[in-house]
This record gives structure tokens, sequence and C-alpha cells, in this order.
């Protein structure tokens, strides 16, 4: 069995020094966050997963869920792994205590989220969107919604899912086809088919909310007639119960890649009975509240990943025992040296770390800009942390989801022939991570929506508020030598992001394909540079405290990535600055 433990020290890192999150305290509704109130929360995450998720990861994915008569059962130990769950109060860990939840921020609850997916990401996909579908009503329902299905998602007796993508269509919602019809009493009956709808149907809580995407008959064409509604599983009673069965019941379990104890199903609709969310013909913007927090928890499925894969590819190395050193025997009282003292080995292993915990210290960055958006009752701070929070969403969705399939592949490396094999486990990880590239939008979405969207929103607006506050950073460390190896490199790599912004800006207003053909790369870039920017500022608090073992292993670690990971963004840079033509080109013949 895998090996597991919940990286709590890095976490703290990230959270109190990296991020600053002492900085909610000011915050209405705040005021008692710090680290004496969120560690013991977080030492009770790991315990949950520590010793109730990991055993069941892998009998999960042998196992996988059986679909029966419409009824979902989920592999051996869920309900009970579950039942606890519920019973630990996780469900309501970020939630409105008006509603019964406990009122941590989001920044805290990131971290739990980080823990479930290198445990038992599959587990994960439960309860993972309810918080979503949570939001989204609290944002857009009405009183009566809210205070009937609120309490129910944030105790966990009831899940959520998010049913957008119709056989027909995927990312262009515009084509979707699932129709809703008026009834007399002032609810709609929805008719159509979602396919690859996580967590659609199974056997953990007592009923299901889906959150689905329909057209009313007079709507307009395209995606601005496109509405919201909330389908239960049951209907709820006159006691706000779960009653009669609805008419949505899933017709198959799709065969997948990976996370197969996590029943990812086609829902038919047929004739279901719902009721609105929102206004009418405005559901995508509804529905993107849920979308936008789906796609940061995509983001941290990819952390997670990397996370485990790189415990159990360092536990590996330490004991593995397989030839000698370059330059002379690291244990020469054994047959053969641990395979950590080989350069390859070191290099894929500090390639892991690097990401890993630049990632870590990223992700909590974004979470507490979130939390001051949604908190801070200053228009103006709010707002430029809304920003923030908005530019860096497809950043962390595509760069975190692309750095678990990319880390979790190494940490298979590591293990040689062993990685391949199920019994070690990594190969698990590999086809658990693939996945998160794709769902909530590919990357490649990602990247437009960075580019076609995030860029150009109020005039740049969100791009100003992480070049002019970069800027200045680097400038004032400018000249300092103690700290100089880390801030001249981010200058550079962030002076050259500057510069093909406005490159790729010019270019787009001239021909968008030209934007599109250098998104991707650009995303990457950008990302690499997000990433500098967290361990500059690692490095320059490490420095003085690196007689400790922790922080020396931090500044080693922010060398590494500067001398060896950063300077992708020179190849980056040629790609985009290359431009589009070659692809326009190309013959679709030829393909």
């Amino acid at each position: 069995m895998p090996i597991y433990k919940a990286p709590l020290r890095d976490m703290h890192f990230a959270l109190w020094e990296a991020a600053g999150a002492a900085a909610l305290r000011a915050l209405p509704g705040m005021e008692e966050i710090g680290a004496d109130l969120a560690t013991p929360v977080l030492e009770g995450a790991a315990a949950f997963c520590e010793e109730v998720l990991v055993a069941l990861n892998r009998t999960g994915d042998e196992e996988g869920c059986v679909l029966e008569n419409g009824a979902v059962r989920t592999p051996r130990g869920f309900a009970e792994a579950y039942r606890a769950y519920r019973e630990g109060g996780w469900p309501a860990l970020a939630c409105d205590t008006a509603f019964g939840g406990q009122g941590l921020p989001k920044i805290v609850s990131v971290m739990f989220e980080e823990m479930i997916c290198s445990a038992n990401l599959a587990f994960g996909r439960y309860p993972g969107l309810t918080h979503g579908v949570y939001s989204a009503l609290r944002a857009h329902g009405t009183g009566a919604q809210k205070a009937l299905y609120l309490p129910k998602l944030v105790d966990g007796s009831w899940a959520g899912t998010m049913c957008l993508t119709e056989p027909h269509c995927g990312t262009d919602l515009g084509l979707l086809r699932t129709r809703a019809e008026p009834a007399r009493d002032g609810s709609y009956r929805i008719t159509g088919t979602k396919i690859f709808i996580s967590a659609g149907e199974h056997d953990l809580t007592e009923n299901i909310v889906h959150l689905v995407l329909a057209r009313l008959a007079d709507a307009p064409g395209g995606s601005r007639g496109i509405s919201l509604f909330l389908v239960p599983k049951f209907i709820p009673d006159a006691q706000g119960n779960p009653g009669a069965r609805n008419a949505v019941a899933a017709g198959a379990l799709e065969h997948k890649m990976g996370i197969k104890a996590s029943a990812t199903c086609v829902m038919n609709f047929d004739g279901a009975t719902g009721w609105l969310v929102g206004a009418p013909n405005k559901g995508l913007a509804a529905m993107f509240t849920m979308m936008n927090e789906a796609r940061l928890s995509v983001g941290i499925q990819g952390l997670g990943l990397a996370e485990v894969s790189y415990q159990n590819a360092v536990a590996y190395a330490r004991e593995r025992l397989q030839g000698r050193r370059l330059g002379g025997a690291a244990a020469p009282d054994k047959p053969a040296d641990p395979i950590l003292a080989h350069p390859d080995v070191r290099r894929m292993l500090l390639t892991m770390r690097a990401w890993i915990e630049g990632s870590r210290m990223l992700a909590a960055r974004t979470a507490l800009a979130i939390d001051i958006a949604a908190h801070d009752p200053d228009p103006a701070r709010a707002q430029a942390a809304g920003d923030e929070g908005a530019l860096m969403t497809p950043i962390v969705k595509a760069l975190f989801s692309d750095m678990g399939w990319e880390m979790t592949a190494l940490g298979m490396q590591v293990l040689g022939g062993h990685g391949y094999i199920r019994e070690w486990a990594m190969e698990q990880f590999v086809r658990d991570a693939r996945i998160a590239q794709i769902y909530e939008g590919t990357n490649g979405v990602q990247a437009l929506d960075l580019v076609g969207r995030k860029m150009p929103a109020h005039g740049g607006r969100a791009l100003r508020r992480f070049f002019h506050p970069l800027s200045e950073w680097t400038a004032a460390r400018a000249g300092r030598p103690e700290i100089a190896e880390f801030v001249e490199p981010l200058a550079k790599a962030f002076g050259r992001l500057q510069g093909l912004t406005a490159e790729l800006a010019r270019r787009g207003l001239a021909d968008p394909f030209e934007a599109g053909a250098g998104a991707s790369e650009y995303l990457r870039l950008f990302g690499l540079v997000a990433l500098a920017r967290e361990w500059a500022h690692a490095a320059q608090i490490a420095l003085p405290r690196q007689e400790e073992a922790f922080y020396r292993a931090k500044l080693a670690t922010a060398r590494f990535f500067f001398r060896h990971i950063l300077p992708q963004h020179t190849g980056l840079a040629a790609s985009i600055v290359a431009g589009g033509a070659e692809l326009r080109a190309f013959a679709d013949a030829d393909f």
C-alpha cells in the first residue's frame, strides 16, 4: 500500500509565512482565524485522510462502481468513510455559519482539499462539487431554495452535481439541447441527457441535488439562451425530507482511464421536476459561480496527486539499491547504493519538489485573494482581490493539472519497472491525474480564457493587479547581493512576460488566431513567473533561518527552481513569438 503523510509543516509555511494568511484577522467574521485555530483543524483533516481514505484508494480503484437498475453502488468502505467524513464536520468547513457551516476561509479548506486528493481522489469526487452547488445557490438561489437546500448540503446529508455537458457538445454550451418546460405550479419539467457527470448517482447521501443547464422554449439561441435549474434526485416533501423519486436517473457509468471508484455518469432527465435558479436565460453566469470554484479545485487535484507521488518516489529511492554513484560509492558498506544517490533520480525528485511546493504557495495566495474578495468591506480592496482570483483561476487550473500529470509520471519513472506495476500504486496516480487536464474546461480552453477574457477585461485591470506589485517588489530588492540569485532571474522572466503580453495583445487585436496560437505557451510562461514570485519570496523568508533544516531545504529547492525550471521561459517565449503561421498554413487534408 502506498504511503501518505499530510505535509503539514509545508502547509503551515504556505499559509502563514508565504501567503500571510494572518491578514484575514482584519476582516469581518475572520477575527479568530489564525494558526492557533487552523492548525488543529488541519491536523484532524490529516488524520482522517491518512487513517481512513488512503487504505481505500487502491481497493476502490480495483473494485470500481457498479450500476444496477439505475442505482450506483460505490466500492466497499466508501459509505463508512463518507459517514466518518460527515461526522467529522468536514463538509461544513468553509460554509457560512448561518447555514450550519464552520465559517473557515478558503485558504484553510484548500489545504484539506489537497490532502483528500493525495489520499483518495476518487472519494473526493463525491463531495467535491457539493460546495460548488452550495456557492451557486447561496449566490443566486431564492430565499426558499437557500433555506431548504443549503443546510442539507452543508451537513453533507445531501450532495450536489454540475450537469453541463451533453453527448453532442462539451465546451460549446450554446449547442445544448436539454429543454425546460414550465409547469402550472411554478416548477419546470427538464428533459435531456447529460454526460460525464461526476457523482451523478451514488449510495453515500440521502439525496443528490443536480444543477442543470437547460433551454426554455422561447429562449434566444446560443449561450445567451441558457437557464439554470435545480433538480433533486428526490423531491423534498413538506418537511424538507427526501420524498418522491424524481424522473432523473443514471443511464450508464463511463468506463474511464482513472478515478475508477468515482461514479462518472450519463444522466437522463425525463420530464424531471426542477426549479429555476436565478433569472431566465442567465443560467451560464450563475453556473460560472460553481464552475470557477470547480476549476480551482481541479488544479488542487494535480497538486495533491503530485505530492503523494513524490512521497512514494522518495521512499523508494531511499531504499532501492542499484549501481554505484558516479564519482564514488555513497554507501560502501552496502552491495550497491540507494538510487537516491544517482544524479538523474535526484533531478526528478527535486523537479517534483520544486513544482509541488511552489504550487502550494501559489494556491494559498490565490485562495487568500478569494477570501479577501468575499469578506473585505472596502470595495477597492475587494475588487483588487477579486481581480487577482479571477486572473489566477485559469492559470491554477491548467498549470497545476499539467504539473500533476507530469510529476506523477516522473514519480513513476523514479521507480523504474516497479512504477509500471499496480502493486506500487504509482501508475494509479498517473491515471487519476490525467483527467484534470480535460474536465471543467480543457487546459487549452483555460489558456484562451486567460488571453481572450482575463487579459483585456476592464482595460487590463487584472493584469495590472499582478504586474504592478511584482514590479515594485523586484525593484525594491534590486542590487541586494544576498537575494540577487533569486530576484534577478525573476525580474528577467517577468520582463519577458510583460513584453510578450503586449505583443500577444497587439497580435490578437489584428488577428485572434494569432492570440490563440500562443495562448497555451503564454499561460505556462505566466505560471512560471507566478511560481518564481512565490519562490523568491520563500527564499527571502528562508535566508535568515537557513540553519534550521526546514528552511535550508526550502532555500535549496528555490535555487533548483531558479536554475533548472524557470529557464524554460526562454523556449516558451520563442514559441509564442513564432506565432501561428505554421498552424494556419498546414493543410487540413494533410493531418
